[in-house]
């Protein structure tokens, strides 16, 4: 007996979640101040992390700016401090443990607590499997989801004691649907995708409901680090579209951010295509880029 009711209060709750949904489509979502809070953003050197960090700049942030590039994490921090925004600066490595480790300790000696952290620093390698170099494939899961691991385990206890905090991850819609020659990069956003949704649980669970997270899942975005990216189907976004989707979705506590918005609904329907028609559908999407394929580069 017991179970039933469960069962018809779980209907209950999923019919008032559709209409609950249903009515904020026409409300806006109201936005949450971040003027003077502490963002830490990794990879700030270059493309969204850069323009991510304007974006902040101008809420009047504190910003803490990580990139392994020296020069490119400089610069933005000089174009941030124009804007009105506190900026620290840091020379980190993602993908090295130990530094993640004792910048975090730094940044908490210097700066203090981290409010909101922006998980953005990325790897990418395009190629097939067998081109694909060992250490290039480690490369990319040490920052595109081990530094995650650390660096949130790292911020992680001082935003629980205050149950105050922001954790964003820079995922892509490579973590939720697959692109060939790019076999470790899908796999690592999948991981990300996973590691931002189980994050959200375990806080739940933990009762921490002032913790938000948000994870960020754009299409190939014009930044470089893909050479010559073309689709049928799909834009090829500037990092300017995506840092203010992101800080939109930042600012009203939104926990996927697809970038464009209408990703989410092509996904939800590959759920329940057949094969087939998927295969089609690639066909028609027509996705090239520049990637080493037996050793030579080539478009695919």
């Amino acid at each position: 007996m017991n179970l039933i009711l469960e069962f018809l209060l779980l209907v209950g709750v999923i019919i008032y979640s559709y209409l609950e949904s249903l009515v904020k489509l026409f409300i806006p979502r109201r936005r949450k101040s971040v003027t003077g809070q502490t963002v830490l953003i990794t990879g700030a050197g270059h493309g969204i992390g850069r323009l991510t960090a304007y974006e902040f700049a101008k809420q009047k942030s504190r910003l803490v700016l990580w990139d392994i590039n020296k020069r490119g994490v400089e610069e933005t921090a000089d174009k941030c401090r124009k804007l009105g925004a506190v900026v620290h600066v840091f020379v980190v490595d993602c993908s090295n443990r130990a530094e993640i480790y004792n910048s975090v300790d730094q940044v908490k000696r210097e700066v203090g607590d981290v409010e909101i952290v922006v998980n953005n620093a990325g790897a990418i390698y395009p190629a097939d499997l067998l081109s694909a170099k060992d250490e290039e494939i480690t490369k990319t899961f040490e920052v595109n989801i081990l530094g995650h691991f650390w660096i949130i385990k790292a911020l992680l206890p001082s935003m629980l004691r205050r149950n105050s905090g922001h954790i964003v991850t820079v995922a892509s819609v490579c973590g939720h649907g697959v692109i060939p020659y790019l076999i470790p990069y899908c796999s690592s956003k999948f991981a990300a995708v996973g590691f931002h949704r189980a994050l959200t649980a375990e806080l739940d669970t933990l009762g921490k409901t002032g913790i938000k997270t948000s994870c960020l899942c754009p299409v190939f975005v014009n930044t470089g680090f893909t050479k010559n990216p073309s689709t049928r189907l799909w834009p090829v976004l500037e990092p300017e579209e995506v840092a203010r989707s992101l800080i939109n979705g930042i600012l009203t506590n939104k926990k996927m951010i697809f970038v464009p918005s209408y990703i989410n609904i092509s996904l939800i329907l590959e759920k329940f295509l057949p094969e087939r028609a998927l295969k089609a559908i690639s066909r028609i999407q027509n996705i090239q880029f520049e990637a080493i394929v037996g050793h030579k580069t080539k478009m695919k």
